[in-house]
């Protein structure tokens, strides 16, 4: 899985561990969840962190939802959950792994 590189226009915030927003550990980086999508720190700028194709995440039984203790990060029109270090997204019957 790979990212692509789609720089966040005029993004004057700028994310750390205090700046309120979801912390998303994600391979070798920590996005951060705000305004419906994630940002990556890139190079004195602000990436939006997206995965690159499908991945499944494959033998996941459980089912996210309220109350299901993973927490949640609004993200575009879905809600991805947090869960051993990656993000869960719904999609045709199965989770995928972001």
């Amino acid at each position: 899985m790979t990212t692509l590189h789609l720089e966040h226009a005029s993004h004057a915030h700028i994310h750390g561990p205090a700046c309120g927003h979801t912390q998303v550990p994600h391979g070798d980086h920590v996005d951060y969840a705000h305004d419906g999508h994630l940002h990556r720190e890139h190079g004195g700028h602000w990436d939006e962190c997206e995965p690159d194709g499908h991945a499944p995440h494959e033998g996941h039984d459980h089912r996210h939802g309220e109350g299901c203790g993973h927490e949640s990060v609004l993200h575009g029109d879905h809600v991805d959950y947090l869960h051993d270090g990656h993000r869960h997204a719904p999609h045709d019957g199965h989770w995928d792994d972001h």
